[in-house]
């Protein structure tokens, strides 16, 4: 009887990410991609997500960088950026729990997690995935330029660009991360949703249904798109209702937005409770035409590339945004919808006033014909050729 071959031992890999994993879509789209051909380890805040073997779960107690915000501020004047990194509670405790050279993988998620990963030491390398690009995140706060930015920049100067390979969400900002750091450009990863293959456009409605998903933050001028709705409407009697989906946020706007509609005609704005993130495409499902007006307030919102694009593609929705340069590339591309002059309600209201049923079902026929092709699975495609190369490392 032949000797049977001893089975080769899948290889680790640590998803590391300071964020509530279970509410990270892009994490655990990760998650599933590489556990396919590798035991994954998940490193983060929450309870474990499926699909991992195990699950270290820092507290949320050593959230913070340290327990003094006076401490912080001043180790963030004097740039003391090593110091405050690996010193603070929460990558002291990960080191605790991730011995050094224990894991064969590290993909690291955002740039803050990149120093740690590069310490931790796995044996055939690291990926760092970019989610935005993280020197301006919040350059609308003049403190955050002063203080965290310097950081952020830190954390990408000497450790980001050590990785063994980098990705991050969009062209503009692989760009110019390549631009000022001096690095080969990262492979783009959208945020994409999974392909919905069971899917087909729906009718059109009249008057059209229209939806907006998205956070509830003052920054995102939700308001504008419910005038521009409402312009619409003036121009041309029925022509659209708006549902809004707000994930939770600033709830002082949420209620300004809530008493903004109650004072409309019953029906041609709805705020309704946000869902579960599998139900988000079922829902959108039921509608005519996804909104989104991203006004180019901060670098990252002027290339902003959202998953709730992919969505209402993934949906078989038609879109209509205003002149986002990252989005209106992918619309113009499959034709999947309309691209407003500027990111104003006057100017989207004479754009959805001119939207005929039939042009809305050839663009929801066009999401349609592109979904599969705009299907996370394919467009994960660099980070599987990343962790590939790595796994493949003597």
């Amino acid at each position: 009887m032949p000797e049977q071959s001893p089975a080769v031992p899948r290889q680790r890999i640590l998803v590391l990410s300071f964020s509530q994993i279970r509410r990270d879509p892009r994490v655990l789209r990760q998650i599933n991609l590489f556990s396919e051909h590798a035991d994954v380890i998940s490193c983060g805040y929450g309870e474990a997500p499926d699909g991992v073997v195990e699950h270290i779960q820092v507290p949320e107690k050593y959230a913070p960088w340290r327990a003094s915000y006076k401490l912080v501020a001043l180790m963030y004047v004097l740039r003391f950026h090593e110091r405050l990194y690996f010193d603070s509670p929460k990558v002291r405790f990960v080191r605790e729990q991730v011995p050094s050279g224990s894991v064969d993988i590290v993909v690291a998620n955002d740039a803050i997690a990149a120093p740690l990963a590069l310490a931790l030491r796995p044996r055939k390398g690291v990926h760092v995935d970019l989610h935005e690009y993280a020197p301006r995140q919040g350059e609308d706060n003049r403190r955050w330029r002063l203080l965290v930015g310097p950081y952020m920049r830190w954390a990408c100067r000497k450790y980001v660009i050590r990785a063994d390979s980098v990705t991050t969400v969009a062209k503009g900002i692989a760009e110019e991360y390549a631009r000022v750091f001096g690095m080969a450009e990262p492979a783009v990863v959208p945020n994409a949703a999974p392909y919905a293959a069971e899917l087909a456009p729906t009718p059109v409605s009249s008057p059209m249904r229209i939806i907006h998903t998205g956070a509830a933050g003052r920054g995102r001028k939700i308001e504008v798109m419910i005038d521009a709705v409402c312009r619409a409407n003036e121009l041309k009697p029925g022509t659209a209702t708006l549902d809004v989906v707000l994930v939770p946020g600033e709830q002082r706007y949420i209620d300004e937005l809530q008493a903004k509609a109650d004072a409309l005609p019953d029906g041609m704005i709805r705020l309704i409770p946000p869902v579960q993130f599998e139900q988000i495409i079922p829902l959108l499902h039921d509608y005519d035409v996804g909104l989104f007006l991203c006004p180019p307030s901060t670098f990252n919102l002027r290339h902003a590339l959202p998953n709730k694009l992919f969505e209402f593609i993934q949906a078989r929705l038609a879109v209509v945004i205003g002149p986002s340069p990252e989005m209106e590339a992918v619309v113009r591309q499959y034709d999947v919808g309309v691209v407003a002059q500027d990111f104003d309600a006057e100017s989207t209201a004479h754009l959805l006033v001119g939207l005929t049923p039939d042009r809305v079902a050839a663009m929801k026929q066009a999401s349609h014909r592109a979904a599969a092709t705009l299907g996370a699975e394919k467009l994960s495609a660099p980070w599987s050729d990343a962790i590939s190369k790595l796994r493949l490392r003597a």
